[in-house]
């Protein structure tokens, strides 16, 4: 993978914004960092265990050997006066403590949806709506996965309309980055941002 230039400085004066990337295991958040981030990231995969293998369902997830079990991390200059620092989560809720940790002091989170295990985003939305976190829900379009409209989604998800609801590739920059677009336009539009409890 190719990273924009390293010697990239972070403009004078510009907002630093944390955002958390947040979902279920296997739903794209270590690719979507890579992809939109603008400096090598920091990742924290380890190969899977037998043990791991037994708790974790892989049912569709051939090819699957690596998890995160800390955090991903990238940085994006998504204006000359905001840059976002990304916070990837590992998605096994054995983990959610450390989810909770990592969105300590963010101002929002996008939260990565796969079509073909809808019920498993339900852990993630359901902690932002807890600490009153800012939120995108973002459908990772996966080769193969079946699509639906945006109101049965917004159902199956239980969402509220003012939450945006976008879809993406975490594989394509573009697309990556219009879920950040819609999340920090959403902060920005709708609440005095406060960083999370």
């Amino acid at each position: 993978m190719r990273y924009r230039s390293c010697d990239r400085y972070v403009p004078p004066g510009a907002r630093s914004v944390k955002i958390v990337v947040l979902g279920p295991f296997a739903v794209g958040k270590t690719t979507f960092v890579g992809t939109v981030s603008e400096i090598r990231p920091m990742r924290t995969e380890e190969e899977m265990t037998q043990a791991g293998r037994l708790v974790d369902d892989l049912e569709d997830l051939r090819g699957k050997t690596t998890t995160t079990v800390a955090m991903d991390f990238g940085r994006l200059t998504l204006t000359d006066d905001i840059v976002l620092y990304l916070f990837g989560t590992p998605g096994q809720h054995r983990f959610r403590g450390m989810v909770r940790s990592l969105m300590e002091g963010a101002l929002g989170g996008l939260v990565l949806v796969d079509t073909r295990r809808i019920a498993d985003s339900f852990d993630a939305i359901d902690l932002l709506e807890e600490v009153g976190l800012p939120y995108t829900v973002a459908v990772n379009h996966f080769d193969g996965a079946p699509r639906y409209a945006e109101a049965d989604l917004r159902d199956s998800l239980s969402m509220p309309d003012h939450r945006p609801l976008v879809g993406l590739d975490a594989r394509m920059f573009s697309s990556a980055k219009q879920g950040l677009i819609v999340l920090v336009s959403d902060i920005l539009a709708h609440f005095r941002p406060e960083p999370a409890r």
